[in-house]
């Protein structure tokens, strides 16, 4: 076999071990939205209609370390910033998100309004909010990072994808429900990749819609236990039903201890903690039970809420309890 022989050979076998690399990080790219295990302390990350339902200012950013022993596994933050308005009647909201799986990075930034209607007033008062979310995600997948560095020909890629969704969401003193579609727009993830030959061609993925259903309630089972059962059910295009099931069970409103079974996934255990009127901190661990669990040692995810209601805003409104 000659030398020009095998250099075509190797040639050909490098383009398509680069080929692989691209097909393989493309289908993570194209990965759904992430998933935390704590969203209950900050619905606003699923449905822009629960911006200012705390009435009072309220900022929580949740940390989330997925699949902590696996290289480029997904390391995700989001923060937000919510209040109510106008004797709480409005709800203003901002959402950052921060998502890195492997090469590939999602920044987002999205601003929330909603308006709410009293439905009953008393001891038990309801109300129905209604929320519309608009924003942008900045998607790159940096290739100078692949190893083996074979990927490094196809360099950085960006993608400036808007969107907007909307949520309606219901509470009363015992009870709350919501459905929302936070990104309505299927986006591209990364247009069509020409490496410098024709042959290495990879379709864009396209962002999936989400239909999210909440639901959850709060018993008393005597002045100083209470207990939330509470779902949360994905639909997402393309893919297979996905809930959660959760339950917390709250020892006089300071601790919360309790579990979520999340369908062919993971079972959680979750912890939050009532610092003082101002400060709350959470943390929850996935035990992965999907075949993952083979590589995994599970994921960790942590929370920080800080409230505060500001006299000249919030006056003569009453700030909802925290559960």
């Amino acid at each position: 076999m000659n030398v020009a022989l095998i250099r075509l050979i190797y040639q050909a076998m490098q383009k398509l071990f680069t080929l692989a690399i691209v097909f393989c990080t493309l289908s993570v790219s194209a990965q759904q939205r992430p998933i935390q295990s704590l969203y209950m302390f900050d619905p606003l990350v699923i449905n822009p209609a629960y911006a200012g339902t705390h009435v009072q200012f309220s900022a929580t950013a949740i940390y989330r370390n997925q699949w902590g022993n696996f290289d480029g596994a997904p390391k995700t933050l989001t923060a937000s910033v919510h209040s109510g308005f106008r004797n709480a009647h409005v709800g203003l909201g901002i959402l950052f998100g921060k998502d890195e799986i492997g090469v590939h990075s999602d920044n987002s930034l999205y601003f929330a309004y909603a308006y709410k209607i009293p439905l009953t007033n008393g001891k038990n008062p309801a109300i129905l909010s209604m929320g519309v979310q608009g924003g942008f995600n900045t998607l790159k997948s940096d290739y100078f990072k692949t190893d083996p560095r074979d990927g490094m020909e196809l360099g950085a890629l960006t993608k400036f994808n808007p969107n907007f969704g909307a949520g309606v969401f219901f509470r009363s003193k015992e009870l709350y429900a919501g459905f929302s579609v936070p990104y309505i727009v299927n986006n591209r993830t990364i247009d069509i990749i020409d490496a410098g030959f024709s042959e290495l061609l990879a379709p864009s993925g396209r962002q999936q819609r989400y239909y999210y259903l909440t639901a959850g309630t709060t018993r008393k089972l005597s002045e100083d236990f209470k207990i939330v059962p509470s779902t949360l059910i994905r639909i997402q295009e393309n893919a297979p039903l996905s809930f959660d099931f959760n339950a917390m069970l709250i020892i006089k409103n300071v601790v919360s201890l309790g579990g979520s079974y999340r369908l062919g996934d993971s079972v959680i255990g979750m912890f939050e903690l009532q610092i003082n009127e101002n400060f709350h901190v959470g943390y929850a661990y996935d035990i992965t039970t999907s075949d993952i669990r083979l590589y995994s040692n599970g994921s960790h995810e942590i929370m920080i809420n800080y409230r505060i209601k500001i006299p000249r805003l919030h006056r003569g409104v009453e700030c909802p309890s925290y559960w």
